[in-house]
């Protein structure tokens, strides 16, 4: 086999590389217009970091773990494996990818999210058993392990919940948040139990500690079923509602648990790659609680939907609209502002509205888009949506930007969003007060396409469509939306 230095030289000179092609690649993700090619460059940097992996670990061995032994027989064998899982598990993400549909883009990233967080709690069980790495190296490796489990767990009931395979409603039970703690803290319990139990197996100072009847590895299997239950326990009492937040934490999670399995292999690639990560996850779970008005504790434990607001007496009624006279209205407009939410992403009635954008400014009239950022089940959900069905990029606006125009409007029509253009925000005892919303009832006409007359998830009345300015066009958005295309174009 070749000398393990020169070929660890040659291996952290591609890491680097591959690091370089990870950061270029979030700056240019950090703009809508070049997200796609951000993510090109993103899959190269890992594809190359994946191949000198595998290159270099049939050549030299030692290079990742030293004084290893290994047969050349045993060597093709795990070569073969690997090639293996990486085909298999590449080609179902693949058939996957390019048949998902855009509305159900959310839950996908949560699983892939998923299997991310599992991949690092794997690579600190392999650490852990191979058992070659100094005390304190191995410490990072069950810190790792412990944050990837929960990563795991937790997306995949961010998954199910998404699908509509359990309960999107919060779960609840009495004594919940003190038996998550307890589960949290015998994991860490038997993390540490497991470290004590390696210090006379490894190269730091210390004496073996041993415990009746209880192996080395039991500990750490204990770690991990303990880690795993806390991650399923921790994303039950999570809604629908709070999924924007908690994706991009689950999300941060997993690039610091990649961080941290790095320290502990000391591979450098995986080092970066889970810091750019885990402090893009932290910084957008951050902007997301910011935009609910809410912190994260509030999000992982308030149960935020679970029980219905009572007691509030609605001053006015909801006043229905046919699609003739809301054509009409949209055709002699000069501005109309379109708040989307989760509802245009159920009907799939994307591309419609981007068909009635159209038909609008050949009419004259400017027409612009209204983004909450916790719109949707995901951060950024409604700009992939409209992105995909062609809407130009400048005609997408965040919140901040697009709250004063509103005044401007002629109309503002809000297509299957709830709470967030929901004026109880401002109301003094609403579980929604404080939260930032969008503006939508300061516009001179406001049109509200929805089902029926339910609440959102929330719970919560919703204040706007008893407004004086407001009128509801009940039915399905994508046939509503494209009703009013069908009229708009007789005008």
């Amino acid at each position: 086999m070749l000398d393990p230095t020169y070929v660890s030289y040659a291996k952290d000179g591609v890491y680097i590389l591959a690091t370089i092609l990870f950061i270029y690649a979030l700056h240019e993700m950090s703009n809508p217009a070049t997200a796609r090619k951000g993510i090109v460059w993103a899959g190269a940097g890992m594809f190359v970091a994946i191949l000198v992996t595998g290159i270099v670990s049939g050549v030299s061995p030692q290079s990742f773990v030293p004084g290893i032994s290994i047969s050349t027989a045993q060597l093709e064998v795990n070569l073969g494996l690997m090639a293996a899982a990486v085909a298999i598990g590449g080609g179902l993400a693949y058939l996957w990818a390019v048949r998902v549909k855009m509305t159900d883009m959310p839950q996908m990233v949560a699983i892939y999210n998923g299997m991310g967080g599992g991949a690092a709690a794997g690579i600190a069980a392999l650490a852990l058993i191979a058992r070659t790495d100094p005390l304190d190296y191995l410490g990072l490796a069950v810190v790792g392990g412990l944050i990837g489990s929960v990563s795991f767990a937790g997306s995949l009931i961010a998954f199910l919940k998404l699908q509509g395979w359990m309960r999107q409603k919060p779960v609840t039970f009495p004594g919940q948040k003190v038996i998550n703690m307890l589960v949290l803290g015998a994991a860490v319990v038997f993390g540490v139990v497991g470290l004590l139990n390696l210090s006379g197996n490894v190269g730091a100072v210390g004496s073996s500690i041993t415990f009746p009847g209880m192996g080395v590895e039991t500990p750490f299997l204990l770690f991990f079923v303990l880690g795993f239950s806390y991650g399923f326990m921790m994303a039950l009492p999570i809604g629908g509602a709070d999924m924007p937040v908690v994706i991009s934490l689950f999300n941060a999670f997993t690039g610091i648990a990649v961080g941290l399995d790095g320290f502990a292999t000391s591979n450098y690639a995986m080092i970066v790659a889970g810091m750019l990560v885990g402090s893009a996850g932290s910084l957008l779970t951050l902007l997301m609680a910011k935009a609910m008005n809410r912190s994260i504790s509030n999000v992982l434990f308030s149960a935020f939907g679970s029980q219905e607001e009572t007691g509030v007496e609605m001053k006015g009624s909801m006043k229905p609209i046919e699609v003739g006279d809301v054509a009409a209205m949209l055709a002699y407009a000069g501005k109309v502002i379109v708040a989307p939410g989760y509802g245009m992403a159920v009907a799939q009635a994307q591309h419609k509205v981007k068909e009635m954008m159209d038909v609008l400014e050949k009419k004259g009239v400017e027409v612009k888009f209204a983004i909450h950022p916790v719109a949707g089940r995901m951060p950024g959900h409604m700009n992939v949506l409209l992105a995909e069905a062609g809407v130009p990029y400048d005609r997408l606006f965040d919140r901040d930007e697009i709250n004063q125009e509103f005044a401007s409007a002629d109309v503002a029509v809000v297509i299957g969003a709830n709470d967030v253009v929901n004026p109880a925000a401002r109301r003094q005892g609403s579980p929604l007060f404080g939260m930032p919303i969008l503006d939508v009832d300061a516009a001179k006409n406001v049109i509200v396409l929805k089902r029926g007359q339910g609440k959102g998830f929330a719970g919560i009345e919703n204040d706007l469509f008893y407004k004086d300015n407001t009128r509801m066009l009940y039915g399905d958005a994508q046939e509503t939306v494209t009703k009013l295309v069908q009229e708009l174009k007789k005008l």
